[in-house]
């Protein structure tokens, strides 16, 4: 169990490299254009829709500190991706505040629950 655990962990920071490190590739593979299908409005469904709402949900429904401490780790992750956007695609006041709402989750429930 504790390999499957791991191999999992491992499948999720290596296709979430993809998106954080090949942004252009990644949205060309997933057709965020929005001309050749729907696949962009799923992606955000996904990504930015119930993923979030997945991690809530499992925080609570576990309600231990190793939870919370991972949900503030996904909503810190969120935060070194935004930031990395600001810094290499240039900034803007809307990504700027996205990142500081996702520092703003993510850093407290880190501090709080490790």
């Amino acid at each position: 169990m504790d390999i499957l655990n791991i191999l999992f962990a491992i499948a999720s920071i290596g296709l979430g490299c993809f998106g954080w490190l090949a942004p252009k590739y990644t949205m060309g593979a997933l057709n965020l254009d929005g001309v050749k299908d729907t696949m962009g409005m799923s992606e955000v469904r996904a990504s930015a829709g119930c993923l979030f709402v997945g991690m809530g949900v499992g925080a609570l429904l576990i309600g231990t500190p190793a939870a919370y401490a991972m949900l503030g780790f996904c909503w810190t992750g969120a935060a070194v991706g935004r930031l990395t956007s600001c810094l290499l695609d240039g900034g803007t006041r809307k990504k700027w505040i996205y990142f500081a709402v996702e520092a703003g989750v993510g850093l407290p429930a880190l501090l709080l629950n490790i």
